[in-house]
């Protein structure tokens, strides 16, 4: 066994390899610049939701708050009618990438550190670097990936959107990995 306090540096190495990595991949690559669409007539869409004034936080339109409710004859007229949307309501303010970018970073951290766990429970010290790669780059795939999926199957995002997401999961996990690999303790 390893202990989690012998494995600080690829933690935080890893953390910040992963945050740097993401931070290329979405500003330089831009494979990802067609995650979202415009809507079409967006400022008569604005304009028309402004005065509701929606706090923020996360819709379903048309809702029911129930499951009698979703066979309701209104209910479902208002579904074939459209439109039906998920969506977010963030609060009006301009774009504020700070916060969002030290809860990535904190989740980089947490990632590894879960990784760290599990392979410090399974190895030991001076494990080979493949063996630490399998369970290392195992455990933080999970973490930055799979719940991806959920996006897809529940929000019905697009799916080449939740692939790209999985794809860049899996290139965080093997950077995380190798990092493990790497320093693991001998």
């Amino acid at each position: 066994m390893v202990s989690l306090m012998s494995l600080w540096i690829p933690i935080l190495l890893s953390a910040v390899i992963v945050f740097v990595a993401s931070s290329i991949m979405h500003m330089t690559l831009g494979y990802h610049k067609n995650d979202m669409g415009k809507i079409p007539k967006e400022d008569e869409a604005v304009a028309a939701l402004r005065p509701l004034n929606i706090p923020p936080g996360d819709y379903f339109m048309p809702y029911a708050d129930s499951m009698k409710a979703m066979k309701d004859p209104a209910f479902l007229d208002k579904m074939k009618a459209g439109p039906v949307a998920f969506f977010t309501v963030l609060p009006s303010a301009p774009l504020s990438m700070g916060p969002s970018l030290v809860q990535w970073f904190l989740y980089c951290v947490v990632v590894s550190i879960i990784s760290a766990y599990v392979a410090g429970h399974a190895l030991k010290p001076g494990a080979h670097y493949l063996e630490v790669f399998r369970f290392v780059g195992c455990v933080s795939f999970t973490g930055y990936a799979l719940a991806h999926f959920q996006n897809s199957i529940w929000g019905k995002r697009n799916w080449g959107t939740t692939l790209k997401f999985v794809f860049d999961g899996l290139v965080f996990g093997l950077l995380t990995a190798g990092t493990f690999g790497w320093l693991w303790p001998h």
